[in-house]
């Protein structure tokens, strides 16, 4: 028996082959979840579900910036297999821009794809939470929202995710008498699709330097935290912040 055994639990943005989703997913089935896989392409997201070990896991396409889709997709789960335990609220975007190069266009999509999106969704698989008195939500901050940036986002991205904290932390202590857990995890670097292509020599060297521990990050190393955070393992946990950044930000 796993950690999640019988457990159903959604992560969005979990399509992407070597993003931190596509892991936590595999990790979650792995460990006897029933896993839903939201992303915006049903294709992709369809694929990423049918490619997770064990059985029951969907695939659906949600852009998590439009309410209503994420309430069909919660709504389609609930349909599905009757209950919703876990919400890892994944997915995000960035872009490596400097203050007086974001636009609004650029301000607006981060903005609306990390906090929004994050806001929509555990919206939307609230109530259900709410009514049998259980749940855990997991959200997706970043190092950036700690540290100001310097890292690979722009400020509007540190912006962006130091929004998730806030919200997470105010939602774990309205959700708390409700008996669902919300807490946040903070990646350092990730070595993930979100990056790749865009992260030279150069600058990798140069983030390392600043790395304790003298490695990239990986998508599993997000995960287990994931796991942890959505398990009975962390049942006296809410409003908490767990770094997975390598030492890169020590902090009291």
């Amino acid at each position: 028996m796993g950690l999640l055994a019988g457990r159903v639990a959604i992560i969005s943005g979990a399509a992407s082959k070597r993003g931190i989703g596509r892991a936590t997913a595999r990790l979650f089935a792995e460990e006897g979840a029933q896993v839903a896989i939201l992303d915006l392409r049903a294709d992709e997201a369809e694929a990423a579900a049918v490619d997770l070990p064990g059985e029951g896991h969907l695939g659906l396409a949600c852009d998590v910036t439009d309410k209503a889709a994420c309430d069909r997709a919660v709504a389609a789960v609930l349909d599905r297999h009757g209950r919703v335990d876990i919400l890892v609220n994944n997915a995000g975007i960035t872009q490596p821009l400097r203050i007086m190069d974001i636009t609004p266009a650029d301000y607006d999509a981060v903005l609306d794809v990390n906090l929004r999106g994050t806001l929509y969704l555990s919206q939307a698989v609230i109530p259900h939470m709410r009514q049998r008195r259980q749940g855990a939500i997991a959200c997706m901050s970043s190092v950036s929202a700690q540290r100001g940036g310097g890292i690979f986002g722009g400020p509007h991205y540190s912006a962006a995710k130091a929004g998730v904290l806030g919200l997470a932390k105010a939602m774990a202590r309205e959700l708390a008498p409700d008996g669902i857990r919300v807490n946040c995890v903070t990646p350092g670097l990730i070595a993930t699709d979100i990056t790749g292509g865009k992260l030279t020599d150069e600058m990798k060297a140069k983030i390392l330097e600043g790395i304790p521990l003298g490695r990239l990050g990986e998508a599993i190393d997000v995960a287990r935290c994931f796991l942890f955070l959505c398990s009975d393992l962390s049942s006296y946990v809410t409003g908490a912040v767990i770094d997975v950044n390598g030492g890169m930000l020590i902090h009291g």
